[in-house]
């Protein structure tokens, strides 16, 4: 399915989004965050049978950031911009209820590199590099950057990438423990359909606790975490998917898993 600057594919159960501009290395409009909206719409729509998400780039690259061909920066107000057009989208992203997988294919600058952090699974292709590009431009890191940084590899590393907008590497960002794992170029797309379908495969009602649980761990404390997992696994309890797996523990077979 084709939106604006997007693409949806829907394979057998895995949904995959695809940023689509790229004779810009997929930068980012209002227009594209616009077709993404729609898409997801889409994935809602099909909540019965989508049990997993795949965001990627079309082209070679993930996505080189804010689109700035349109305007100079002169009269923009670039806060409104984040407020109105690029939060709603990070939000509708946290907020998704099956399993998120980012599968990096390129250069992931900017604000692409907020989207690409925003997988709970984040695969690589080896040429892939992060890029805190903001200080070249005289702005800062947006799209909830500095929220997730310090939390995945601490605040030096952190402010280091910020502050001298240095390329990150697929494979450093491996090591600091910023992504999941890396492969050759022309294996991302197919080991990530297979992780994919893995998590498409099992309990996704309580995957989608589990995204929730650990997004609002950082901002809990203990005891509260410690509610937050009495809540989710009352949830989870409830489950048809739970009856399930534990017949198939006592059975001693593979469950099979509806979603429900």
């Amino acid at each position: 399915m084709e939106f604006e600057r997007a693409k949806l594919d829907i394979d057998g159960q895995i949904a995959i989004l695809k940023l689509n501009h790229p004779e810009v290395m997929n930068a980012v409009s209002p227009e594209m965050v616009g077709g993404l909206m729609k898409a997801l719409d889409e994935v809602d729509r099909r909540r019965d049978e989508v049990r997993c998400v795949i965001m990627t780039g079309e082209g070679r690259g993930f996505c080189a950031g804010a689109n700035l061909q349109p305007t100079s920066g002169e009269g923009v107000d670039a806060g409104m911009l984040l407020e109105t057009v690029f939060h709603p989208f990070l939000r509708r992203l946290r907020e998704l209820v099956v399993p998120l997988v980012t599968a990096v294919n390129g250069a992931a600058a900017g604000v692409g590199m907020s989207f690409a952090l925003m997988g709970d699974l984040v695969l690589c292709a080896r040429s892939a590099y992060f890029l805190q590009a903001f200080r070249r431009i005289g702005l800062v890191p947006d799209g909830g950057s500095t929220w997730i940084l310090p939390r995945l590899i601490g605040k030096a590393r952190a402010s280091e990438l910020s502050l001298l907008g240095e390329r990150l590497p697929a494979d450093k960002a491996l090591e600091w423990g910023l992504v999941n794992r890396v492969f050759a170029d022309d294996e991302l797309m197919e080991k990530a359909r297979e992780m994919g379908r893995e998590l498409a495969a099992g309990p996704t009602i309580a995957l989608g606790l589990i995204r929730r649980l650990y997004w609002e761990s950082p901002d809990n404390t203990y005891e509260e975490q410690l509610n937050l997992e009495r809540q989710m696994q009352r949830k989870a309890g409830a489950s048809a998917d739970f009856k399930e797996g534990v017949r198939a523990f006592l059975q001693k077979r593979p469950a099979n898993f509806k979603g429900a």
